[in-house]
């Protein structure tokens, strides 16, 4: 199998960054200003990371927006078995307080997923990843002995089912801070009202100061209608890994 197929499929993940690419050659004096793009689908990381980066400059001629002025956002495209392939490398440094999505950690866990970024690379029809066996049999042979090794299906398995989730919330909630903390294996989610903001982001500031100084804890402030909503979009922080292990069954069966 060759590392680049010669009839890639787009990912939607490609798709959308053509639409804004287009939108930005259509409007090209607007507001905010484009500064880069990294593709990592057509040249995926040596870690396995795959998924698309669009940096922008922030600006608005509001005045009560002027203040955000120069400020980068980056927007980040996956398909979705690039983002759940990201939930899981997540999922797995939290819970071992190792930084596997910078590279570092231990270096069974670092192969492993990226043997998993060119099992789901090749199911896309994408570029694989740097390092990893071209010859699909020996791709499955090393992630099947890797994955018994690690005990991941077991590991991931008891991770997701001892942590405490959130099942209900008030409905008028709008704004959500999740503060995931692995040493008492339990995810805290505070609901604010719309009117709430401020008290949403005094909150939030609270909760970064001992993120600082507890590794593997995570936070995040945003802002969705429903919980179930909140699930689907942040997987990570309910260490919600099932798809991906059904990747990993499906991979090794093969």
């Amino acid at each position: 199998m060759s590392r680049r197929c010669s009839r890639c499929i787009p990912s939607r993940g490609t798709k959308l960054a053509k639409l804004y690419r287009q939108s930005k050659s259509k409007n090209p004096t607007g507001r905010h200003e484009f500064v880069s793009e990294d593709d990592y689908i057509a040249k995926p990381k040596e870690d396995g990371y795959r998924g698309i980066h669009l940096v922008y400059r922030y600006h608005s001629e509001a005045k009560k927006h002027q203040p955000y002025n120069g400020l980068k956002i980056e927007i980040q495209l996956r398909s979705r078995l690039q983002h759940i392939w990201a939930t899981a490398v997540e999922t797995v440094g939290t819970f071992t307080g190792q930084a596997l999505k910078s590279d570092m950690g231990e270096q069974k866990w670092l192969r492993f997923f990226s043997l998993m970024g060119s099992v789901i690379a090749m199911r896309e029809n994408r570029s694989i990843v740097p390092g990893t066996p071209l010859n699909q049999k020996e791709l499955v042979a090393e992630l099947r002995k890797l994955t018994q090794e690690l005990k991941v299906r077991r590991t991931l398995e008891a991770w997701r089912s001892a942590v405490v989730l959130p099942t209900t919330a008030d409905p008028d909630a709008y704004y959500f801070l999740l503060h995931l903390d692995p040493d008492v294996k339990k995810l805290h989610v505070a609901e604010f009202k719309l009117g709430e903001l401020l008290r949403a982001q005094e909150a939030y500031a609270s909760v970064e100061k001992l993120v600082e100084k507890q590794p593997g804890t995570q936070a995040v402030l945003v802002s969705v209608e429903d919980l179930s909503m909140l699930r689907r979009a942040y997987p990570n922080y309910f260490l919600d890994t099932r798809a991906f292990l059904n990747e990993v069954r499906r991979a090794i069966a093969d």
